[in-house]
């Protein structure tokens, strides 16, 4: 072996040096190194140093230690290096999908079921991507570079967790799609899609008057057009407590409580519609209540705010509470569309939505969110 310097990351340089020869070959699946006394002595180097860089190469998957054999190179990571792929990359795919199904299959064993596995992971990384994304002042989303593909759909509206789903499904799909979603608001879908400024619209507006979501809506920010709504799911909403439901919240008239602090959505949002209809209907006003003026973005940040202790309450989603370990306590059902032009509807992106809406493993998924009604998932009807 070559003899190095010393520097401050030694044991990192011998690794490096161990790692290009897996690559290229000059030490192949089952090769023994030398023993870490032997080593030390030609690289220059203590025994620490050598043994550290031997764990952190075991560490990543490129190294392994036999009883009795010594330490060898791993034949998983060195078959990825002879077929010209990163042993790194390799091996922490490896490590990932071990940790990953240690999960699955202790979930397994507790008896959850494969959709009910595969919501629960959809939900939390949802909840991290949410602590990600900042909304730009114009509502533009800062992974807009794919809008522009022929496989890529763009979607401003609503928040709701179906749609990681529904985008990882498409993804999936031997012919990719690129659902980018922007969440904003419902209103915000609406006005996006009139200015044709995006090709889908979540949106989940509630008419107090007809008890029907979205139509009259639509009517009013597009008038004159026919648009299409292609129902996502209906849902639940209601109010996310902490577990135990520790201040006695069981409905709308609890809000008005004294020492109840609220979190809210924004203005435009379908559950900030739904919320001042209910508070109404209870004769409550909006502004004696504590927290009405914080307005939070998704309904993931409202969960996140109860789990906080920093709201009692805050209306949202099931699903939502569910991310964050939290209880719930129903108020309504609502219908959740995408909103869309005849024309893009032709698009084969568009027909590939509408079959991962109906499919069976998409439901399935969803269902297990919780909080969901799939059984109209894909179903189309036309505003005119």
């Amino acid at each position: 072996m070559v003899r190095l310097a010393h520097a401050d990351a030694l044991y990192e340089r011998i690794a490096a040096e161990i790692l290009r020869r897996v690559a290229s070959g000059k030490l192949r699946p089952g090769d023994r190194l030398p023993p870490i006394r032997q080593a030390a002595g030609e690289w220059g180097v203590n025994l620490n140093t050598v043994a550290r860089a031997y764990a952190a190469l075991a560490e990543r998957g490129i190294l392994e230690t036999r009883a009795g054999g010594g330490t060898v190179v791993a034949r998983t990571s060195a078959t990825s290096a002879a077929d010209g792929l990163d042993p790194v990359s390799q091996a922490r795919a490896e490590r990932l999908q071990a940790r990953l199904g240690s999960a699955v299959l202790e979930a397994l064993a507790a008896g959850y079921a494969e959709a009910e596995i595969e919501a629960a992971v959809s939900a939390q990384l949802a909840r991290w991507r949410a602590t990600r994304v900042e909304e730009s002042q114009g509502g533009v989303h800062e992974e807009s570079q794919a809008a522009d593909a022929e496989d890529a759909l763009r979607l401003v509206g609503s928040h709701d967790l179906a749609l990681e789903v529904l985008a990882g499904r498409l993804r999936a799909l031997p012919d990719s799609v690129m659902l980018e979603v922007v969440p904003t608001d419902s209103l915000d879908g609406l006005f996006a899609l009139a200015r044709g400024t995006t090709d889908l619209a979540g949106c989940h507006l509630l008419d107090p008057e007809t008890g029907d979501h979205n139509v009259s809506f639509v009517r009013r920010l597009l008038p004159g057009e026919t648009v299409l709504l292609v129902t996502l799911a209906h849902r639940q909403q209601g109010l996310i407590v902490r577990p135990g439901n520790p201040r006695g919240i069981h409905g709308i008239a609890d809000l008005a409580r004294p020492g109840i602090t609220i979190v809210n959505r924004h203005r435009g949002s379908g559950t900030r519609v739904l919320l001042d209809d209910a508070l109404g209907r209870a004769h409550i006003d909006p502004l004696t209540l504590a927290g009405y003026d914080r307005e939070e973005a998704t309904h993931l940040a409202v969960a996140g705010a109860v789990a906080a202790g920093t709201a009692d309450t805050g209306l949202g989603i099931l699903a939502a509470a569910r991310a964050y370990g939290l209880d719930f306590v129903p108020v309504a059902r609502e219908r959740y569309e995408l909103a869309l032009r005849p024309v893009t509807a032709s698009l084969p992106a568009v027909q590939h939505v509408l079959e991962t809406l109906r499919s069976a493993d998409f439901r399935a998924v969803v269902t297990a969110l919780g909080g969901y009604d799939t059984s109209e998932s894909g179903v189309v009807r036309s505003v005119e």
